[in-house]
C-alpha cells in the first residue's frame, strides 16, 4: 500500500512540474509576434516586423488580389486598392503592401499596446493591443477610446 502511494505522489510531483516548465515555456518573448499570420477571416496575411524599437505590420497576401467580376470597388481583374480610406492620396495604394499594424510596443506578459490597427475593409483606423496566447496564435483587439469598446479577432500562423 505504501508503495502504491509513494507512486501516485511520486507521479503527481512529476506532473506538476511539467506543467510548471511547459507554462514557463510559452512566457512570449518581445519579438514572438514577428512572423506572417492569417487574419481571422482567412483571406490575407499579414507580416509583423520590427520598425526601429516598435512593431508593426503589413499586408503580403490576399486570397482574392484583384477586383471579382460583378465588384462595384474597382474593375475585374484589377488590382485591389484603398477604396475605403479618408486620406484622397491614400485611395489608389494597392491593398497589398499596405501598413495596417502601427507602432505597438511589448509590454510584457505576452501582451503588445499602444498601436493602432487600420481596417482597409472601412477605411478606419483603431487603438490597439495584441495578446498572444500560443506560438500559433495572436489575439488582435482594435478599440475606440477604452479597450470595452472594440473587437477582437484571432490570427493563426
Amino acid at each position: 500500500m505504501k508503495n502504491v502511494f509513494m507512486k501516485n505522489m511520486l507521479l503527481s510531483i512529476t506532473s506538476l512540474c511539467i506543467l510548471l516548465v511547459s507554462v514557463t515555456v510559452f512566457a512570449a518573448n518581445a519579438d514572438d509576434i514577428l512572423g506572417v499570420w492569417f487574419n481571422g477571416e482567412k483571406d490575407a496575411k499579414i507580416e509583423i516586423v520590427k520598425c526601429a524599437d516598435k512593431y508593426c505590420g503589413r499586408i503580403v497576401w490576399l486570397k482574392e488580389p484583384r477586383y471579382p467580376e460583378g465588384s462595384k470597388d474597382g474593375a475585374p481583374g484589377t488590382t485591389k486598392l484603398d477604396h475605403n480610406n479618408p486620406d484622397a492620396a491614400m485611395k489608389k495604394t494597392p491593398i497589398i503592401g499596405l501598413q495596417i499594424v502601427y507602432d505597438f510596443t511589448f509590454a510584457g506578459d505576452d501582451l503588445w499596446k499602444d498601436g493602432r490597427v487600420y481596417d482597409p475593409k472601412n477605411g478606419k483606423t483603431y487603438k490597439g493591443k495584441m495578446t498572444l496566447i500560443s506560438p500559433q496564435q495572436l489575439d488582435l483587439r482594435g478599440y475606440i477610446g477604452i479597450s470595452l469598446l472594440g473587437r477582437t479577432t484571432t490570427w493563426t500562423r
